[in-house]
């Protein structure tokens, strides 16, 4: 396990000594145009509606296998507090706090953010939202649950990013990714197929951007974290997205304390 004393510290600018951000301003301006859709299940955003019930399920079985909850439990994440880093407008963030997560969303647009709030107060949530990125989080927040999915295949420093991350964990916490794999399937699949079908926004992916899973390990290594578990999220053309260990397209991880 680490604590405070043994994550790096966070990166500042020389001249005004404020924390640097790994926020790509490109990247965010083209998400804050999907804010108005993003909880359309038929808009800009459905590829996440359809990837969500598996990204959910990864987040439940590693979260009962960490924290020793039941999968029956209805609100496992009970006295803890979570974090969601690049949260767009909530889809993963709102079934943090339904299983009892204290739940903070964090997204580097403002117009996810604001959608999330008002998506939210409509379910009867108490969800924490902030625009901004990681790296300006208060030095002695930590949380039980750091998640960030698809997210660090577009910031501007994936390493300042990672170690941003391993900042908030607290000890004995867990963290889970997921990204693209950076491979000739993830091209055709996301970009060529996807990308060029409209089935996803043009220009969401840069695939020299993507991380092989041997790259991410090396990074999360560096902040003082270790990967405990990698599974694949592939297409089925009879049930759609899987979880499974075919890892070519897309990854997740599940992380912690080294």
């Amino acid at each position: 396990m680490t604590d405070a004393s043994h994550v790096t510290a966070p990166v500042t600018d020389p001249v005004t000594g404020s924390p640097t951000t790994t926020i790509d301003p490109a990247e965010a301006a083209h998400f804050g145009t999907l804010a108005a859709e993003w909880w359309d299940p038929k808009g800009s955003s459905a590829m996440l509606h359809r990837l969500n019930p598996v990204r959910l399920g990864f987040v439940r079985e590693m979260v009962d296998r960490h924290f020793g909850s039941d999968r029956t439990e209805r609100r496992p994440l009970a006295g803890k507090r979570a974090l969601d880093v690049g949260c767009g407008a909530g889809l993963l963030t709102e079934p943090l706090a339904r299983m009892g997560a204290a739940a903070t969303g964090l997204d580097a647009a403002p117009e996810n953010i604001a959608a999330a709030q008002v998506h939210a107060a409509g379910q009867g949530l108490a969800i924490d939202y902030r625009a901004g990125s990681v790296e300006t989080l208060g030095g002695d927040e930590r949380f039980d649950l750091v998640c960030s999915m698809e997210v660090v295949e577009h910031v501007s420093d994936p390493a300042a990013f990672v170690a941003g991350l391993a900042r908030a964990l607290a000890p004995g916490g867990l963290m889970l990714l997921s990204t693209p794999n950076r491979t000739a399937l993830s091209r055709l699949a996301l970009i060529t197929v996807g990308e060029g079908l409209g089935q996803i926004p043009r220009g969401t992916h840069d695939w020299s951007k993507f991380l092989q899973p041997a790259e991410l390990e090396a990074l999360l290594a560096g902040a003082g974290l270790t990967v405990v578990e990698t599974r694949g999220l592939s297409f089925d053309p009879m049930k759609g997205f899987i979880l499974s260990n075919d890892i070519r397209m897309d990854y997740l991880m599940a992380v912690v304390a080294a």
